[in-house]
């Protein structure tokens, strides 16, 4: 009886923070457990197509804490993929599309050829 409560103590805590509906709803029949791209890779999407999003924003559009948006786009800033520039009391987030994306299956592409794959452009090797 004693490890339910705790699970239920638990899930209360990781949940408190997951009250507002997401920004974007997944389809109803859309698969759950995995996706083809990372947390870095959805937070970059969101910062390419609306570089003053806030990242509470972010992080409610990629279905992950606040706190992990935040060490998400420091990495992000560290690898030189993302540059930070303040406006006002916002931030304003530039992306930087000649930067080669870091695993070696895919260091051959750079940030701006997996943008146009996302967004349906083609390449600049004229790939669609």
């Amino acid at each position: 009886m004693e490890n339910k409560k705790s699970v239920s103590r638990i899930k209360r805590h990781v949940l408190r923070g997951v009250k507002s509906a997401p920004l974007a709803t997944p389809a109803a029949n859309a698969p759950t457990g995995w996706t083809f791209f990372s947390n870095h890779s959805h937070v970059l999407f969101c910062l390419a197509g609306d570089p003053m999003m806030l990242l509470r924003d972010v992080a409610a559009r990629v279905g992950v804490t606040e706190r992990a948006v935040l060490r998400i786009v420091a990495e992000l800033e560290d690898a030189g993929v993302l540059k930070r520039t303040r406006q006002g009391r916002r931030n304003r987030y530039e992306v930087q599309p000649q930067v080669h994306l870091r695993h070696p299956v895919e260091a051959h592409c750079t940030v701006r050829d997996l943008l146009d794959l996302v967004n349906g452009r083609r390449t600049s090797r004229g790939k669609p």
